[in-house]
């Protein structure tokens, strides 16, 4: 028998023990303890292979009925399925859950546009003096990709047919080359948009705008933390991840290239602009030239673009009130206390214009209206409404003209080495990674700006996957009944798993599970510093057995409750959560990211080697918690700044 079936009994031997011992005697047990049995009881039946949604709902349909049944038996069959009912209805009507099938559609359209491989190849040519090239390419394409697709199966099977054998072949260690695809394929899972990121909004209530904007740094210094290992280890042991032969980084020049380069320059700028006149344009159409030379000069169009639209912002005029307009109630708070209000209720005057006689002990009689037109009439010729002035651009701030300085020298230093080789490989970029880069920052902008809400956001994303794929000539019709079929499957899975949650957390309700584990957390008497380790090291512990969909929607009801007694942000919570759950794909035995690129490796290539290759990228994870919690700004800085 494998030591992985070994460990996965083992940790069942032990929920069964530690339930079997620390539960009461059956004859003193109480509807709370029997909550605590079912939720040990649920985490043996997944790891026994039991489907999660349905044994959520049958297990929480039984216990339901035994705390029903203790009240009132007669209704206890009535009573569970109305549970039943409310709560799948609840379920389906909560419209944050609309967007997580659209998400999953574009990354299953993203997906089958083919543009992985492309974009693998780009990135490892591009980086190709990075020590680690390969490896680094590996968790940047996993990165974006995940990103786009949400779907850590895909990404991580992808990269193990594309890069695996790149890496193999480079004489790559197996466990570097396996632990960058499984640890790059996950951060889908947290980098937006992330479904996992739309389940926990969901089950605790915290708002899935927030949470997009707060975990975009977190995951991106994730990210940063695995290239940074991977650089550390090819410069510390070059052996493990030896650097690209000149055969490998050869890029084959087009014969405009060459032709320029035999009679020019190299430089790809400097080539092209002088193969607009003269002799050396001879062989090479003009279109041909004013095609590549648009493309040459795309940074610095692109760097003007940027830097013009920041001139305008930090240069708009203040909006002043122009003169002589006076506001509402202005007037009427400079008069004096004692003066009476212009337009205020008068008694009207007698038709003979005579006043009525004052009476006696009474105050001065109200003035005319005549009286007061007269007053009026003054005041408005005195304040004579101006014309608005031009209103004049304020002056930039010096700090932008450092910048416009710094963007400057780094354009000159980026084509002083711009050769037609890097030419090619920025063409390779243009046609894979900047279009799916620009339909990531799409989604995410007009989340984030408040432009769109998730689900639009969606929508438009599913759309710009439909015409990516069009682009690139892989839309047909068998592809959409695939990438439609796979997310009605995917959408199916997270519903019905929403709605055993649902279900299994009301009847550890009902039988007082949460009130005893609450009673029993309060009388430890935790600090919040405390309290905040206990959670992660549990969640942490349960990722080894569990995969996240399952720790998200049973035991993050059971912390929700707790977080405000301990003053602790849910919003904040929740990112230590999202990046603790990374150890849910990584961790064995249930480490599916392992499975996936197993079932796609070489022979030669042990499920033991991929377990130990992710080892050091969990250890980096584990950094990171203690990273964002140590620095909340991290993760909490973009959500305050954008929604105060």
């Amino acid at each position: 028998m494998k030591k992985e079936i070994y460990f996965g009994l083992s940790i069942m031997v032990a929920v069964v023990l530690a339930a079997f011992f620390m539960l009461p005697a059956p004859a003193d047990m109480t509807n709370g303890h029997l909550g605590l049995l079912m939720l040990a009881l649920i985490v043996v039946a997944i790891m026994l292979g039991f489907p999660t949604a349905f044994t959520l709902m049958g297990m929480g349909m039984v216990f339901a009925w035994i705390a029903y049944r203790s009240r009132n038996p007669d209704l206890a069959v009535q009573q569970t399925l109305d549970l039943m009912v409310q709560r799948a209805f609840s379920v389906m009507s909560n419209d944050v859950l609309i967007s997580i099938p659209l998400f999953v559609f574009m990354g299953y359209l993203v997906e089958r546009a083919n543009l992985i491989e492309k974009l693998f190849k780009s990135l490892h040519l591009a980086m190709a003096r990075v020590p680690g090239s390969l490896a680094v390419a590996t968790i940047v394409t996993c990165a974006i990709f995940a990103t786009a697709t949400g779907i850590v199966g895909a990404v991580v099977t992808l990269m193990g047919l594309l890069a695996l054998p790149a890496m193999l072949k480079a004489k790559y260690d197996v466990k570097i080359a396996a632990g960058a695809i499984t640890a790059g394929g996950c951060l889908g899972i947290l980098i937006p948009p992330s479904v996992m990121l739309i389940v926990y909004g969901a089950t605790a209530g915290v708002s899935v705008v927030k949470l997009y904007a707060g975990a975009f740094f977190p995951g991106i210094m994730l990210a940063t933390l695995y290239v940074a290992y991977i650089i550390l280890v090819a410069k510390w042991k070059p052996h493990l991840a030896p650097p690209l032969s000149a055969e490998d980084r050869v890029v084959p020049l087009p014969a405009f290239a060459k032709e320029i380069s035999k009679s020019g320059s190299t430089n790809a700028l400097a080539g092209l602009v002088g193969a607009l006149k003269g002799k050396r344009n001879a062989a090479v159409p003009m279109g041909e030239l004013g095609k590549h030379l648009a493309i040459t000069v795309l940074p610095i169009l692109a760097t003007a673009a940027l830097l013009g639209s920041i001139y305008l912002s930090l240069t708009s005029p203040i909006e002043t009130v122009a003169e002589g307009v006076v506001e509402m109630g202005l007037l009427m708070d400079n008069q004096d206390a004692e003066a009476p209000l212009l337009g205020g209720l008068q008694e009207p005057e007698s038709a003979d214009g005579l006043q009525t006689p004052p009476v006696e002990g009474a105050t001065a009689p109200v003035a005319a209206p005549a009286a007061v037109a007269q007053v009026a009439e003054p005041a408005a010729a005195a304040a004579p409404v101006a014309e608005p002035a031009a209103a004049e651009r304020r002056p930039a701030p010096q700090g932008f003209w450092i910048a416009v300085g710094v963007a400057a020298a780094a354009l000159a230093f980026f084509y002083a080495y711009f050769s037609f080789v890097r030419l090619e490989i920025f063409k390779m970029l243009l046609g894979s990674f900047f279009p799916l880069a620009m339909l990531i920052l799409a989604v995410l902008g007009t989340i984030v700006f408040g432009l769109a809400t998730p689900t639009e956001a969606a929508a438009m994303g599913s759309l710009g996957g439909l015409l990516l794929a069009a682009a690139y000539r892989r839309l047909n019709l068998n592809m959409v009944r695939e990438s439609v079929y796979l997310t009605a499957k995917t959408s199916a899975m997270v519903c019905w798993l929403f709605v055993g949650s649902s279900i299994f957390s009301a009847a550890f309700a009902l039988l007082g599970g949460q009130e005893i584990i609450n009673q029993w957390v309060l009388s430890m008497e935790l600090t919040p510093l405390q309290f905040m380790l206990l959670a992660q090291v549990v969640i942490f512990l349960l990722g080894w057995p569990l995969e996240w969909t399952e720790i998200i929607v049973i035991f993050m009801p059971i912390f929700i409750p707790l977080l405000p007694h301990f003053g602790i942000d849910p919003l904040f919570f929740g990112l230590l959560v999202a990046l603790n759950l990374q150890t849910a794909f990584l961790s064995p035995p249930v480490a599916m990211a392992a499975f996936y690129l197993k079932g796609v490796s070489p022979p030669h290539v042990t499920l033991n080697q991929i377990f130990a290759g992710m080892m050091p990228f969990m250890g980096i994870q584990v950094v990171a918690i203690i990273m964002l919690y140590v620095f909340p700004a991290i993760g909490m800085w973009l959500p305050e700044v954008l929604y105060k």
